[in-house]
C-alpha cells in the first residue's frame, strides 16, 4: 500500500514537472514570439528611416546638380558674353587700323607733298636769286644774306610793334587792375586811426598829494623816475601831474603805478618798488591776454605763446606816431582784402600782415633793426615762409615771392601812406631817444638806461660791485662823448652814471 502511494506520488511529481515544463516552455515561445514582434517592427523602422534618409540625400544631390548645373550655365553665359566683347573689341581694334592705316598714307602723302614743295620752293629761291644776281651783279651768296638781312629787319620791326602795343595793353590793364585793388580794399576795410602823444595826464585828488610825490628831499620822486624810467612834471597846473615817456610801455605802467600809490595814499621807496612789481606781473599777463583776444578776433590760432606775447605788447608801441597795433591790424585786413581779389591765401595774407611788424615789439629793448629781429623770431617758431618773405619784403630787403608777400607790401604802404597816419617828428625823436640808450646800454657793467626830460638827460644805472667811482666817472665821460660823435641832437644832453648799494634783511 505505501509503494502503491509512493508510485502515484512519484508519478504526479512527474506529470507535474512536465505541465510545468510545458506551461515554461509555452510562456518561453511567447516571450520570444514578442521579442521576435518588436524585433521586426524596430528594424522596420530603421528600414523607414534609412529609406526617408536616402531619399533626403537623393533630393540633395539633385538639388546640387542643378545649382551646379545652372551656376555653369551662368558661367557659360558669362563666357559667352565675354567671347562676344571681345568679338566687338576685336572688329573695333580692326576698324581702328584699318582707320590709322588710312591716316598713315594720309600724312605719307601729305609729307610728300611738303617735300615736293619744300623743293618747288628752294628751286624758286634759287631762280629769284639767280635773277638779282644777274640784275644787281650779286653772288648767290650776296643776294641770299641780302634777303635775310631784309626779312630780318622787316621782322624785328613787326615785332616790336607788336611787343609795344601788347607792353603798352599789359600796363593800363594792370594799372586798372591795381586801381580796382586797391578801392576796393579801402572801401571794405575802414580801420581807426589811433595816435599816441610822449605824456600821460594823471589827475590827483588833491595838491597835497604832489609833496607825497616828491617826498622829503624828493627821494620818492628820484626813486619813481628811477625804477620806472619815466620823467615826472610837477608843475603849478592844480590837481595833476604829467609823465613823460617816448615808451608807451614804461609810461603806462609808471602811470598805473602812480595811480595806485595814490589812491592807496601810502608813498614810500619800498612800497613804490612793491607796487611796481605787482603792476609789472599784471602787464605781462595783460599783453599776452589783449594778443590772445586778436588772435581769437582773426581766427589766427595756433600761435607760439612768444608771438602772442609780443603781439599784446604792440598795443605800447608808436611808430611816426601811429599805433603800432592799429596799424598791424589795418595792414593784416587790408592785405587779406587784397590777397582775396588777387586770388590768393586770405588767412595766410592776414598772418603774414599780422607778423610783418613784430620785431617792432623788441627794438626798444634790444636795439637793431626791427625786420631782422621779426624774421629771426618767426623763423625760430616755424612760421610759414610766406610770413618771412613779407617781413623782409615790406621794407625791400627781399622780392616778394608771392600773392600774400605783395599784398602785405601794398597795405603796409597804404597804411603810412593816408594823410594823417605817421608824424615825422615824433619818430624822429624817438630814434634819437633810443639811440642814445642804446649807447648808454652797450657798456660793460651798465645794469639800465633811461632818456627823460625829453631826451635831454640820460640816467645809467651801473653794478656797483663790479664798478668803482672813479670808473663812473670814465664812463659817463665815454658815454657823453659817444653821443657827440654818432647822434645829431640840439642843446646840451646830460649824462648821469648812477652807482649805488643796497642792504636788505628782513626781522622775523
Amino acid at each position: 500500500m505505501l509503494g502503491i502511494i509512493g508510485v502515484s506520488g512519484l508519478t504526479g511529481a512527474i506529470i507535474g514537472s512536465g505541465i510545468c515544463y510545458l506551461w515554461l516552455k509555452n510562456s518561453r515561445q511567447r516571450e520570444f514570439s514578442h521579442l521576435e514582434l518588436e524585433a521586426k517592427a524596430k528594424a522596420k523602422a530603421i528600414a523607414n528611416e534609412a529609406e526617408l534618409l536616402l531619399q533626403e540625400a537623393q533630393v540633395k544631390i539633385k538639388r546640387n546638380e542643378l545649382e551646379q548645373e545652372s551656376e555653369f550655365q551662368k558661367r557659360v553665359a558669362q563666357v559667352e558674353e565675354r567671347n562676344r566683347a571681345l568679338i566687338l573689341q576685336t572688329k573695333e581694334l580692326q576698324k581702328e587700323e584699318k582707320k590709322m592705316s588710312i591716316l598713315e598714307k594720309q600724312m605719307l602723302q601729305k609729307e610728300a607733298n611738303l617735300e615736293r614743295l619744300e623743293i618747288q620752293k628752294r628751286e624758286e629761291i634759287d631762280k629769284t636769286i639767280l635773277k638779282m644776281q644777274n640784275v644787281a651783279s650779286m653772288t648767290k651768296e650776296e643776294a641770299k644774306n641780302y634777303i635775310l638781312e631784309k626779312v630780318e629787319e622787316q621782322s624785328r620791326a613787326d615785332v616790336a610793334t607788336i611787343v609795344r602795343k601788347y607792353e603798352q595793353q599789359a600796363k593800363e590793364e594792370g594799372q586798372k587792375k591795381a586801381n580796382y585793388i586797391l578801392s576796393q580794399a579801402t572801401t571794405r576795410y575802414a580801420g581807426d586811426f589811433a595816435g599816441e602823444r610822449l605824456i600821460n595826464l594823471i589827475t590827483l585828488p588833491s595838491d597835497e598829494h604832489k609833496g607825497r610825490i616828491i617826498g622829503k628831499e624828493g627821494r620818492n620822486i628820484k626813486s619813481l623816475e628811477m625804477l620806472l624810467g619815466v620823467d615826472i612834471v610837477i608843475d603849478e597846473t592844480p590837481g595833476v601831474i604829467l609823465v613823460s615817456s617816448f615808451n608807451l610801455y614804461r609810461r603806462a605802467i609808471a602811470t598805473k603805478v602812480i595811480e595806485i600809490l595814490v589812491e592807496d595814499g601810502r608813498i614810500h621807496p619800498g612800497r613804490i618798488e612793491e607796487v611796481h612789481d605787482k603792476v609789472q606781473a599784471e602787464f605781462e599777463e595783460k599783453t599776452y591776454e589783449e594778443g590772445e583776444n586778436i588772435l581769437i578776433d582773426l581766427g589766427l590760432f595756433p600761435m607760439h605763446e612768444e608771438l602772442v606775447r609780443l603781439l599784446g605788447r604792440m598795443k605800447y608801441r608808436a611808430s611816426y606816431g601811429q599805433n603800432a597795433l592799429a596799424h598791424t591790424l589795418e595792414v593784416a585786413r587790408l592785405a587779406k582784402v587784397m590777397a582775396a581779389e588777387m586770388g590768393g591765401d586770405e588767412k595766410l595774407a592776414l598772418r603774414a600782415g599780422l607778423l610783418h611788424d613784430i620785431g617792432k615789439a623788441l627794438t626798444q629793448d634790444m636795439g637793431g633793426s626791427h625786420v631782422e629781429i621779426g624774421a629771426e623770431i618767426c623763423r625760430r617758431h616755424n612760421e610759414h615762409p610766406t610770413v618771412i618773405n613779407a617781413i623782409y619784403a615790406h621794407h625791400g630787403h627781399e622780392e616778394p615771392d608771392s600773392v600774400e608777400s605783395a599784398a602785405v607790401c601794398a597795405a603796409d604802404t597804404l597804411s603810412a601812406a593816408r594823410p594823417g597816419a605817421r608824424r615825422e617828428v615824433l619818430e624822429s625823436f624817438t630814434k634819437r631817444v633810443k639811440e642814445i640808450e642804446n649807447i648808454a646800454t652797450s657798456k660793460s657793467h651798465v645794469l639800465q638806461a633811461y632818456a627823460i626830460n625829453a631826451g635831454r638827460e640820460i640816467r645809467v644805472f651801473v653794478n656797483a660791485r663790479k664798478m668803482g667811482d672813479n670808473e663812473a666817472v670814465l664812463l659817463s665821460k665815454e658815454i657823453a662823448k659817444e653821443i657827440e660823435e654818432k647822434v645829431q641832437y640840439p642843446g646840451d644832453i646830460k649824462v648821469n652814471v648812477i652807482r649805488e648799494t643796497r642792504a636788505t634783511s628782513f626781522a622775523k
